[in-house]
């Protein structure tokens, strides 16, 4: 059984395609409803908890802090069969369209995605992407988000945000709250900032849930080709964000201190 709402997706294909290429200065479109209704309750429960046997990645850095990765998955589990699903040729031609980006490829490592999990505290500071995949080298071009958190609160922050912050703008130009069965898709490029800056204020055992999965190509318009860079972090809560980033740097320091 498929697991995408390939239906869905390719009846509701030209309003996503229209609302996504309308957007400036970078493209993003956000729609419910990704996966089926009949199986997304499964792929839902079967989310896996947070385990310190080494499975998940929670590495601590200046930018990011309490944030979890998984990228290995057993063979024919479900969410093995999610990510061959979001790495396929009908979804990569879907995306095709709706991006007017020719010859996608999807990344069978997962490097950056996978299953995402944050705790109480945790944020992403505001950021443009490693423009270029560390192996093939080929080109990053699109961030595919599915976020699985039911009964999210606003109070609870860990909203997406996409901003513009082209030529001395500071402009939030969008901001979703991660919540059930939603998907947010935009371009990765040297202006798409984005991240979920507010820290988490979630009670206990209530954590931030979301698939992702980034799409390459082999070549790209020559305009929008950078030097290879990494991950490209900026500040945009002021004071407040400078203690928060000083905070964690601390905890990054004494948790490579204590691996010694």
């Amino acid at each position: 059984m498929e697991l995408i709402n390939f239906d869905s997706l390719n009846d509701r294909a030209e309003e996503i395609k229209k609302d996504y290429q309308s957007k400036k200065p970078f493209r993003y479109v956000m729609f419910e409803g990704f996966f089926k209704p009949e199986v997304v309750e499964s792929i839902y429960s079967s989310y896996p908890e947070i385990t310190t046997d080494g499975s998940w990645n929670g590495t601590t850095y200046i930018d990011q802090k309490k944030k979890f990765q998984k990228t290995e998955f057993e063979a024919g589990s479900i969410f093995n069969k999610v990510f061959t699903e979001l790495n396929s040729p009908e979804f990569l031609k879907w995306l095709e369209y709706i991006s007017e980006i020719d010859e996608l490829e999807g990344d069978a490592e997962l490097f950056g995605g996978g299953l995402h999990q944050s705790i109480n505290g945790a944020f992403l500071n505001v950021h443009v992407d490693y423009n270029f995949h560390p192996t093939t080298k080929h080109h990053r071009r699109l961030n595919v988000l599915v976020y699985m958190n039911k009964e999210w609160k606003d109070d609870y922050e860990g909203h997406l945000e996409l901003w513009d912050l082209s030529n001395d703008k500071k402009t939030l130009l969008g901001k979703y709250a991660p919540e059930f069965n939603r998907c947010v898709i935009f371009e990765t490029n040297e202006i798409s900032f984005h991240g979920h800056p507010k820290p988490l204020n979630t009670p206990d055992g209530v954590n931030r849930k979301s698939i992702a999965t980034y799409y390459y190509s082999k070549t790209r318009p020559e305009k929008e080709i950078g030097p290879e860079h990494n991950t490209i972090y900026v500040n945009t809560e002021g004071v407040g964000g400078q203690l928060k980033r000083f905070n964690s740097g601390v905890k990054a320091l004494l948790e490579r201190i204590n691996k010694k």
